[in-house]
């Protein structure tokens, strides 16, 4: 009974809060497009750097990409470790079973971390130094 009361909450819920009633538009305004330009342009001209650098298209966006997964992995993977030790050391005190996963996030965060942070330097090293 409790299980189809949940279920009816849960499906009322999804309903009321998906609904959206949009009566007015609202326009972008000029600084916020211009802004937008500009990062656009930004990222495009630091694509093109890349390109130039490591002289082919497809080399300067692997390199971009991996650059932006190296700073983006970053504040990831400490929130990951700050999970990790959340269940260890505070939730796995009392329950023994969760303390393992504390510890294993904790190793697989921090490998994932290690991994983002060398793969643009080795790929920097290979394509620069092994392709002439």
């Amino acid at each position: 009974m409790k299980k189809i009361i949940v279920s009816i909450f849960v499906v009322i819920s999804m309903f009321f809060t998906y609904s959206v009633y949009a009566t007015t538009t609202n326009v972008l305004d000029e600084s916020a497009a211009g802004q937008l330009v500009e990062i656009k342009e930004k990222e495009l001209k630091e694509i093109q750097d890349y390109n130039e650098a490591y002289g082919s298209e497809a080399y300067g966006f692997t390199a971009y990409m991996l650059n932006k997964v190296r700073l983006y992995s970053i504040p990831l993977c400490f929130i990951g470790v700050a999970v990790g030790a959340i269940w260890q050391y505070v939730i796995g005190i009392r329950k023994l079973d969760i303390h393992d996963r504390g510890l294993f996030l904790i190793i697989g965060f921090v490998t994932i971390f290690v991994i983002c942070q060398v793969l643009p330097l080795v790929f920097a090293i290979v394509v620069k130094g092994f392709r002439n």
